[in-house]
């Protein structure tokens, strides 16, 4: 085979999605199986390049080594929030007015520490239409000899229009040896009428089945609401709340929204980065990481991709290695199907 036909070949097993190429088909199919790639993917408004993450796509468009094509438009036309393209700059300022959101009032924040109780915590059976989606956040003092050990002392509850429907102090199980006051603003005083965990947990996980056994509860179709937040493992172990996985929807695990290493990305960060404003400056609130984690959620859940029956089941399997191989980059694509749930299928 000359130079011509092989550059020829390398090209036609080119993927569709990373566009990585491949001497191939077999390594074609192969890299196919393996990398999950879909429609769901973040993907290049100008180029069409699929990256596993917005962290991967900012690289792309802006980062140390930019597609230089790809960053010349985008520094035109594209949306510094959202990553969108625009059609002309006007329509870009306009986007990124709409797109930047501006900070909790520092008003608001001041009278929440002194809010004491605020219990809107109902069953309702499911009579809401569509699944309800609820924003959860604790901030933790210190236990233990060392005042290492997280202990939950207030966790703040809101809806998806950002209204509080559950906020208190918590008074935990065992002493607090390190109120951390320069980051919580707790004092002990706070604590001493607080409402103990005990009961904190009893609500909460009443209020989050919503009547619904917890065996009974699935994906679709269930009473159970969307739990939304970051790091949720470590606040509902926090709160001896046990929730499934299915209902929780964490922005500190979401694949779209980790770094390119795929480790976690910080609620600061993806604040600023995706939202436009800082958090979580010198005494931080829960109402204020509940606020962030529901407009990362809202934003995520709106993206506009095309429908796919979703399944993580590998489609691959469905047929012979032969008819792979027949089949076209484009073709191979429209098969494959991400590893992770998409949030616009909340939608």
């Amino acid at each position: 085979m000359d130079y011509r036909s092989e550059t020829t070949e390398t090209i036609r097993n080119k993927c569709a999605a990373c566009f990585r190429q491949f001497n191939r088909k077999d390594h074609l199919v192969e890299h196919m199986k393996i990398s999950h790639h879909s429609r769901h993917e973040p993907m290049c408004g100008i180029c069409k390049k699929h990256c596993r993450s917005f962290e991967s796509l900012r690289e792309h468009l802006i980062g140390p080594l930019p597609k230089q094509e790809c960053k010349n438009i985008f520094s035109i036309l594209g949306c510094r929030f959202c990553l969108t393209i625009l059609d002309n700059s006007n329509s870009r300022r306009a986007h990124e007015g709409r797109c930047q959101f501006s900070g909790v009032n520092a008003g608001l924040l001041a009278r929440l520490a002194n809010l004491g109780i605020h219990d809107k915590l109902s069953i309702d059976s499911g009579r809401t239409r569509g699944p309800q989606v609820v924003a959860l956040a604790c901030k933790m003092v210190g236990g233990g000899s060392d005042g290492s050990l997280d202990l939950c002392a207030r966790v703040c509850i809101i809806d998806e229009y950002e209204n509080i429907i559950f906020h208190t102090y918590v008074k935990p199980p065992i002493p607090v040896t390190n109120y951390r006051y320069e980051t919580t603003g707790i004092r002990p005083e706070y604590l001493r009428e607080a409402m103990p965990l005990r009961q904190v947990q009893k609500r909460i996980q009443e209020f989050l089945c919503n009547g619904e056994p917890m065996w009974k509860i699935r994906p679709k179709g269930s009473k159970a609401r969307i739990l939304v937040g970051h790091g949720l493992n470590h606040d509902l172990d926090r709160l001896q709340v046990d929730y499934p996985a299915m209902m929780i929807r964490d922005t500190a695990q979401y694949p779209p929204l980790m770094k390119t290493s795929k480790l976690s990305n910080s609620l600061k960060y993806l604040t600023q980065a995706y939202l436009g404003y800082d958090i979580q400056i010198g005494i931080q609130d829960p109402y204020e990481d509940c606020v962030a984690t529901m407009r990362l959620y809202m934003r995520m859940r709106a993206q506009n991709h095309v429908k796919q029956d979703h399944t993580l089941a590998n489609n691959f399997d469905l047929y012979r290695q032969s008819e792979l191989e027949r089949m076209s980059p484009e073709e191979l694509l429209e098969i494959s199907r991400s590893d992770y749930y998409c949030w616009c299928l909340d939608s």
